[in-house]
């Protein structure tokens, strides 16, 4: 029994104790069943046949006492109440007879006092009544003689000798019924007892195998939480608390193991943020040199590309037609170049500055940001249209750079043959908002989808379509800056689509879901913009 676990001693004594139970509730249920089968006997048939059979002592006094009285006086009164008591007997007996109907034995007994009643009825009774209507009433007849109150004896001899067999019968269904009583006191006493020694073996063996085994175990535990790592968790008490305690060694090893690896890890990192120290120092050092040729850039070496696209300027002016015609060409070249260079350093300083110098993160109406820079282009015969745009959270200026660029080329990359139409849209795609800018220009080859990109990447020659190719990449470091991502949909079959994400703002942040839709405006070259007052669906692929 010592390798017994828990489960199967709680469970041994718990059968022992159902089984005790059992035996006392079965003995119980007879008992309560013996008591109310003799109570119902007592209450519903020899209680009431006994009151009856006292009832009958009294009906048969008054039987005799009114015949005796008629036959003295003569009276009728006297002899509707003979009458009366005759019928209370037949009432009475027809009644002991229902009630006794499972009583064989007293049903023989009774049958004697029924015949005894009826022969002094026959015999006395009936014979005075005739004699007294034949002769009428005389006092010697009242007073019976010596064989007449001796049969009326025998009638009350009867009734009193069935009445204290019915007394005896009735004093022992109570004594019966008092001994059940008693013995289901007994049982419950005994049942209470059973039920509180058991209670007390399972406190005592759950303070045995249960508490005494844990709080070993927990203090164990605890010293393993101070920091006696190497301390080892014997296994005691039952098997579950035994197996317990294993398992908890077994985590403690493996705390060991995890701690070894983390001492380790935190080498590695404190190693790898010692690098990245040098790095942050190095970065910084590269930013200064970035901010230092951007300064150069900006002030020391524009400064000679000016003058030289102003000499070059001033000789294409004065001295046009008076050289031959490649030296004109040879300084147009060069005007050409010198100005181009100019944009080139202009829009690589504006690259750079791109989330180096920054103005904090507001919030962003691009609904209003998108209509300013519709209402500032002076294409002719034009078309943007827009729906119901969010609110973000960015720098504006960025923002108003990034919509302009991607606007701006798809009124640049028209085709010929149609005007050229602008649908700019947003759908929230859980936490992020999806932009797109759709055209009905030129498009772009699938081939060139990543290309774009790239700074300074052009895919139609400066005659054809004029800048310098760094729009795309300044449009992507913008949408990166703000935590979001851009490309082109390729599986738009007309024109081209750029779509771009911008975070949701936080729900403290303001929302831009209940903005009403801008009214209908008109750029001031004529371009007609278009606001949907409704929002525009995902454009179909």
């Amino acid at each position: 029994m010592k390798n017994w676990s828990l489960g199967s001693r709680i469970t041994a004594l718990s059968i022992g104790v159902a089984v005790l139970l059992s035996m006392i509730a079965a003995t119980a249920a007879l008992t309560a069943a013996a008591s109310r089968s003799d109570v119902t006997h007592l209450i519903d048939r020899i209680g009431p046949a006994r009151t009856n059979t006292i009832m009958l002592t009294s009906v048969a006094l008054t039987q005799h006492a009114s015949i005796r009285q008629y036959a003295g006086t003569g009276r009728q009164e006297h002899l509707d109440q003979y009458r009366k008591a005759v019928e209370e007997e037949a009432r009475i007996l027809a009644d002991n007879e229902r009630l006794l109907v499972d009583e064989p034995q007293l049903r023989v007994e009774f049958r004697a006092l029924v015949d005894n009643l009826r022969g002094w009825r026959t015999e006395v009774a009936e014979p005075l009544l005739a004699t007294v209507e034949r002769t009428g009433p005389d006092t010697a007849l009242a007073a019976q003689d010596e064989a007449a109150r001796a049969r009326f004896a025998e009638v009350t001899g009867a009734i009193e000798a069935f009445l204290v067999t019915m007394t005896a019968i009735r004093d022992d269904l109570r004594r019966d019924v008092r001994q059940q009583g008693n013995l289901l006191i007994v049982l419950l006493v005994t049942a209470g007892a059973v039920v509180l020694i058991a209670g007390y073996f399972v406190s005592a063996l759950l303070r045995r195998v249960v508490s005494r085994p844990v709080t070993q175990l927990a203090e164990e535990v605890r010293a393993v939480a101070r920091g006696e790592y190497e301390r080892e968790i014997r296994p005691v008490g039952p098997p579950e608390v035994a197996r317990l305690a294993r398992d908890v060694d077994a985590m403690r090893r493996q705390i060991v193991s995890d701690l070894g690896a983390v001492r380790d890890a935190r080498q590695e990192v404190e190693a790898a943020n010692l690098l990245l120290s040098q790095q942050a120092d190095e970065l910084t050092r590269s930013n200064r040199d970035l901010e230092q040729f951007a300064y150069v850039a900006s002030h020391d070496l524009q400064e000679p590309l000016r003058k030289v696209a102003s000499f070059c300027q001033l000789l294409q002016r004065r001295y046009a037609g008076q050289l031959d015609e490649r030296a004109d060409q040879y300084i147009y070249f060069a005007v050409d170049g010198a100005q181009r260079m100019q944009r080139l350093i202009n829009d690589l300083l504006a690259f750079s500055r791109i989330g180096r110098i920054t103005s904090g993160f507001v919030d962003v109406d691009l609904n209003k940001v998108v209509a300013d820079i519709a209402e500032q282009r002076e294409t002719r015969d034009s078309s943007i249209v827009w729906s119901e745009l969010p609110v973000v959270r960015g720098e504006e200026p960025l923002l108003t750079a990034l919509l302009s660029n991607l606007i701006g080329n798809s009124l640049k990359f028209r085709r010929t043959d149609m005007p050229p139409r602008v649908e700019v849209g947003a759908e929230r795609r859980d936490d992020e908002w999806e932009l797109w800018v759709k055209d009905n220009g030129i498009g772009i080859e699938r081939d060139f989808a990543d290309k774009i990109f790239v700074i300074f990447q052009r895919l139609h020659s400066k005659e054809a379509y004029p800048g310098t190719g760094i729009g795309l990449a300044m449009s992507k470091k913008i949408v990166e800056y703000h935590g979001g991502r851009i490309w082109l949909d390729t599986d738009n079959p007309d024109g081209t689509l750029i779509r771009f994400t911008l975070p949701v703002p936080a729900p403290t942040d303001a929302e831009a879901e209940d903005t009403p839709p801008t009214s209908e405006l008109v750029a001031p070259s004529g371009a007609t913009i278009e606001p949907s007052s409704a929002p525009t669906q995902e454009p179909a692929s």
